[in-house]
């Protein structure tokens, strides 16, 4: 009987749900609503780029043009015409694009194609605003092949990188050097293996001296880095092997070293690190003046960072910093408030004699200031509190996000720079959320973003420190009105605490009409490794959204070892306890919320993607009388299977420690599986190899232990190439969840 009326029930959802004209009438969503209609595409903010110190700045319109305005009058004026950017009779798609320094020359990022993560691989034309002139660079290579072109001080040269070397092009002259030679894909000149883009966010390997004289880079050595082989068997009758260089925990890591190419003689000479290049990591290269170089290098394990500056006038290497942990050092913080990949490099305040860096020693964390020359040590923001990330400094102050009174939330803050100065809330009481910031140079105005559970994304142009609108450069009126049209959940934040005294914070989304008299079914959302939080106050997604109407509790909490902004201690107790502290918070959270009357505790599903993916397993295995249902996306089940500088980082060497690795990944207690288990994994993962699916698939049929498993054959992480895939994939998760957790 209970059979006849689920599929009644599910045939009822799918005649309401797959109708869009009823769903629409009904201010309901479908898979199809939010994956494949477009309806509810919102506006994003083109690429800008601050000139003239901040006093305007140049933004892409219309795909091929570029505009200039000012920042305080809103004055709009053509910096580059469309009609001038057209090549073998074809406007030319502008992905994005940077100024000479001295503002006459415009560089066009176009055509590009992926590497690893980013497009970072395309065709490159620089616009000659004196002339009106418009010209290609490295037309001599095949299309789409050059890497981080960027402009010489004295502007009449570009470098780029082309297939892991290194070239100089003249203007006038049209000249094309070579400027290295054994670039090889495995030895990488001015560019990065898949590790270091990965995980210390690095892809350009290169940059100027400000006189031009020098060109610094990055060579990485990866020929002793092991090869993984994924497999494409659906483009041919014959499978291909893709080799992918990806150092495995425990692996010996990449050898890293820069270089200094001296402009005159074309020769390369090598900047003596102490430590070798093989057990070293080489995460930060910038230069302060014409004649000095800032150096970042960490240990193997991450525990130490050490910054040099080298003089390549003199050969003067020095050691300036030194920063320890018993855990690990942090370079880019992982954080809300930092969106996309940072480059690692710090600050430079004082007319360039120190530098800030955000540090853990003191429980929180906090920016110092760092006198170069003399290594002396300066506390900017003294307080029981967590920064979050850099904001921006001007001549006086420093600007930076944190939330000191609530960590779902983030705010503008500035002090000043000698240490002794009083904490300022730049952000306005209104913006309660998650905000964060473009800073301009002369630290007078700033591209503002602001959301919540309340409020999509909008970006205003605000003048500093008021904090006045200037401008609302993206409002996404048509994406407001559409989730107006909509019945839409109640978001509410709360905190439990578990019975081992550890409070979480919660964001819980209820389902549309919601009456604390009945039972609903609860789907937990989870990450809760070092990279990311989920209970914060930003927009919800469509997807959350249509689980809500469909009668579904959705509940986002974040464990410790996440980096949300309670402190050091809460963050670095995951070191060496990856799958063991933080599953254990979760699992206990669950059952004390799972008390209230009105949660279903006989039908509660799990979900997560990569390390909630992980969380997801180990919450299954761990906690089986919890959870009756998980699907985990694209998890790693064996930490052993991961690469090196995350799982170091965070683990420890298996050399040393190998029990923790072990303990801590959800294969070792895949035998206690009781529940509905769903699969998902992309063949194509270059981040979390198919290999981890699989060795959990064998240890799960060693035991017995039933599930179901969803391959996606050449898909990456993201699990979003191809076709229809994301309306697919969401599809399988919503029948999943349907099927096995109902709403009665």
């Amino acid at each position: 009987m209970r059979f006849s009326n689920q599929l009644l029930f599910l045939s009822f959802l799918c005649f309401i749900f797959c109708n869009p004209a009823i769903a629409q009438t009904a201010d309901l969503l479908n898979l199809e609503r939010i994956y494949a209609s477009g309806e509810f595409r919102q506006e994003s903010l083109q690429p800008i780029q601050w000139i003239e110190d901040g006093a305007a700045y140049v933004t892409v319109e219309n795909g091929n043009e570029l505009a200039r305005w000012d920042s305080k009058t809103l004055e709009k004026s053509v910096f580059v015409p469309g009609s001038a950017l057209i090549s073998n009779g074809n406007p030319i798609r502008i992905e994005s694009f940077s100024l000479s320094d001295d503002g006459s020359k415009v560089l066009i990022f176009t055509n590009s194609s992926r590497v690893w993560r980013s497009n970072t691989k395309g065709d490159y034309f620089v616009y000659d605003l004196n002339s009106n002139s418009l010209k290609q660079l490295g037309t001599q290579f095949e299309p789409s092949s050059l890497m981080f072109a960027k402009f010489s001080g004295d502007n009449s040269q570009v470098a780029y990188v082309q297939k892991f070397n290194l070239y100089l092009e003249e203007f006038e002259t049209g000249k094309v050097i070579q400027l290295t030679t054994d670039g090889t894909d495995k030895i990488i000149n001015g560019t990065f293996d898949w590790a270091y883009e990965e995980e210390f966010g690095k892809r350009d390997g290169f940059a100027w001296s400000p006189n031009a004289k020098y060109i610094s880079y990055w060579q990485i050595d990866a020929s002793k880095i092991g090869t993984f082989y994924m497999i494409n068997n659906t483009d041919s009758v014959y499978s291909r092997p893709i080799p992918l260089q990806y150092p495995k925990v425990g692996e010996e890591p990449a050898g890293a070293k820069i270089g200094l190419i001296d402009m005159e003689s074309k020769k390369t000479m090598w900047i003596p690190i102490p430590g070798g290049e093989k057990e070293n990591y080489l995460p930060g290269m910038q230069w302060i003046n014409e004649d000095l170089l800032l150096i970042q290098q960490m240990n193997r394990k991450q525990n130490q960072l050490t910054i040099w500056t080298y003089q390549p006038s003199n050969a003067d290497l020095k050691k300036v910093y030194v920063e320890t942990e018993e855990t690990w050092v942090d370079l880019a913080y992982p954080d809300l408030s930092r969106y996309g990949w940072s480059d690692n490099s710090l600050p430079l305040v004082d007319d360039g004699k120190a530098f800030l860096r955000m540090t853990e020693n003191d429980a929180w964390r906090h920016i110092y200031k760092v006198n170069i020359e003399s290594g002396e040590r300066t506390l900017i923001t003294p307080g029981d509190f967590d920064v979050a990330s850099f904001g921006g400094v001007t001549d006086k102050e420093v600007y930076f996000i944190a939330s000191p009174d609530n960590p779902t939330q983030r705010y503008l803050f500035a002090i000043d720079l000698a240490g002794k100065g009083k904490l300022r809330k730049i952000t306005p009481a209104s913006y309660s959320g998650v905000n964060t910031y473009n800073i301009a140079p002369n630290g007078q105005v700033a591209v503002h973003n602001h959301q919540s559970t309340k409020d999509p994304l909008t970006v205003r142009l605000v003048s500093l420190p008021k904090h006045e609108t200037i401008k609302t450069l993206v409002e996404n009126n048509a994406y407001k009105q559409k989730l107006a049209s909509l019945a839409l959940p109640e978001i509410k934040f709360t905190t439990v605490t578990t019975s081992e005294g550890v409070t979480l914070d919660a964001r819980v989304i209820y389902p549309i009409d919601f009456d604390e008299n009945k039972k609903y079914p609860v789907l937990f959302h989870v990450y809760g490794e070092p990279w990311s939080t989920v209970a914060t106050d930003t927009q919800v997604g469509l997807f959350n959204i249509m689980l809500a109407q469909k009668g579904y509790v959705i509940i986002d909490m974040d464990n410790r070892g996440t980096p949300t902004l309670k402190g050091s201690a809460w963050r670095k107790i995951i070191y060496r306890n990856i799958g063991k502290v933080n599953a254990q918070d979760q699992g206990l959270a669950a059952k004390e919320i799972l008390k209230l009357p009105y949660l279903d505790e006989n039908r509660v599903a799990v979900w997560g993607w990569s390390g909630g993916g992980s969380m997801t397993l180990n919450l299954m295995f761990k906690f089986p009388e919890v959870y009756q249902t998980g699907m985990s996306v694209a998890s790693v089940s064996n930490q052993l299977i991961y690469d090196n500088i995350y799982q170091e980082r965070y683990m420890g060497l298996p050399q040393e420690n190998l029990e923790d690795f072990i303990e801590g990944s959800p294969i070792t207690y895949a035998k206690n599986l009781e529940g509905n288990l769903l699969l998902v994994h992309g063949t194509g993962d270059d981040n979390v190899h198919y290999q981890s699916a699989e060795m959990l698939i064998n240890e799960l049929i060693k035991h017995n232990k039933q599930f179901q498993v969803m391959p996606y054959p050449n898909r990456s992480h993201g699990i979003r190439e191809g076709e229809g895939t994301s309306l697919h994939l969401y599809t399988l998760l919503t029948n999943y969840l349907i099927e096995h957790t109902p709403v009665n």
